[in-house]
């Protein structure tokens, strides 16, 4: 999920270029957004592939990504009235901090080196 997460950040950066090239109003700003979701996103798919790969320091920084997207979900589906987006939104993050923080995973972070 973490890398789903990171991948869909680097896929809306790109929509947001094609934008930009497709005579977007304020090109510049437009690829100033792509450039941080770039960074942002692939920050995460960094941590999602340190996951996949058994890297354990990776699980805290996954769990951190969540707890903040939990608070754009939050947003989305209150004060931008958008419940169509921040439900999935929440509902991905909800299953993932499940997932992160399940027994299985703590053992799995636990288990010697």
């Amino acid at each position: 999920m973490v890398c789903l997460q990171g991948a869909l950040a680097v896929v809306f950066a790109l929509a947001l270029v094609w934008r930009a090239i497709d005579g977007a109003e304020r090109p510049g700003q437009v690829l100033g957004q792509a450039a941080y979701f770039v960074i942002i996103g692939g920050g995460v798919l960094a941590v999602g592939i340190a996951l996949l790969r058994g890297h354990r320091g990776a699980r805290s920084p996954a769990i951190v990504v969540q707890v903040l997207l939990l608070g754009v979900a939050w947003y989305t589906i209150g004060p931008s009235g958008r419940p169509e987006y921040g439900v999935p939104i929440g509902l991905v993050c909800l299953a993932a901090c499940g997932a992160l923080l399940s027994a299985k995973a703590r053992t799995w972070a636990e288990q010697p080196h």
